[in-house]
């Protein structure tokens, strides 16, 4: 990592023109300011102090958050999709602990449906403006969707709550009974289980939802050929999803779900995504003028993050 008190480089320099300086330049003129301050602490050794204290901006009073911590969800109201990001953030700054966490439990144990599980809004939402993919409804049904990336957050993080077990359970049972599953819901079961303390159950079950995926399809494995792979319904237009999307690290348990030739080119389409402005391109969230441009910077970070997870040089 760079020292944050030496000079940039020269605008003739290499360094200069690495996609890491360009998604740098990117962040600092597009960004939130929580975005702004990850950027820096994963990549120009800031503190951790500063992330949390951005985000604390997006806490309300129930514990939870709002605000559109989540861009794709607006209004002040706290929702189970804004704890997922909030948590998400903590653990990346090694925050996701103690009173912080207690603190969210309460929220996430005041919103649970009967089966203990977090709906993606909850009803209290009323007042806010609801995007078109999380309607409210009066009597909302316990999602993976939200439940499974916070579940692995709070395991990964030896946080105990007594929440957390009838959720564990909940999980599970959604984990290992789907069929037609959708991308996202993929993605929070990969959350789950790349987490899960029951190690041997949680490789057996990401085998079976491997096994899924590629017979769904739900994986671009040939990005020369995208029309070859169906959007999922409830997706953008042209918003597929890659090996790289599913196995964000080499760690996770999806990564042994493609071979290396695919995982290969899926980091290769993902480096190339890069834009002329430093900025990766947002392949869904376009229900509202205001979340795409907030949710860019999200997207380029986590590029940057995936591809150095996986070796790949970002200057």
């Amino acid at each position: 990592m760079a020292d944050p008190g030496a000079a940039p480089p020269p605008p003739t320099s290499p360094a200069h023109d690495s996609p890491l300086a360009r998604a740098e330049r990117f962040v600092w003129l597009t960004a939130r300011v929580l975005e702004q301050r990850l950027f820096a602490y994963w990549f120009r050794d800031g503190a951790a102090d500063p992330v949390e204290t951005a985000l604390d901006a997006y806490r309300n009073e129930d514990g939870g958050y709002g605000h559109g911590l989540e861009p794709c969800l607006r209004g002040p109201v706290s929702l189970p999709l804004h704890a997922v990001r909030a948590l998400d953030v903590l653990d990346a700054v090694g925050r996701c602990d103690g009173r912080r966490a207690e603190r969210v439990c309460r929220y996430l144990t005041s919103v649970s449906t009967a089966d203990g599980a977090l709906p993606a809004v909850h009803p209290r939402r009323h007042g806010s403006p609801p995007a078109p993919f999380a309607p409210v409804v009066a009597d909302p049904l316990g999602r993976l969707l939200a439940t499974g990336p916070v579940v692995g957050l709070l395991h990964r993080n030896e946080v105990w709550h007594a929440w957390l077990f009838r959720a564990t359970d909940f999980c599970w049972q959604a984990v290992e009974s789907l069929e037609g599953a959708h991308p996202y819901e993929v993605r929070a079961a990969v959350a789950f289980l790349d987490r899960a303390p029951d190690r041997a159950r949680a490789e057996a079950a990401a085998e079976r939802l491997g096994r899924l995926v590629r017979g769904l399809r739900l994986a671009v494995l040939d990005p020369d050929d995208l029309d070859a792979y169906p959007v999922a319904p409830g997706c953008a237009p042209g918003e597929h999803h890659f090996p790289h999307d599913y196995a964000r690290t080499p760690r996770s348990l999806a990564r042994a779900w493609f071979t290396d030739e695919e995982m290969t080119r899926s980091l290769d389409f993902l480096a190339a995504g890069q834009q002329e402005d430093g900025g990766w391109p947002v392949r869904g969230c376009r229900w509202a003028p205001t979340p795409a441009p907030e949710v860019r910077p999200m997207v380029t970070i986590e590029a940057l993050r995936t591809l150095v997870a996986y070796g790949r040089s970002v200057g």
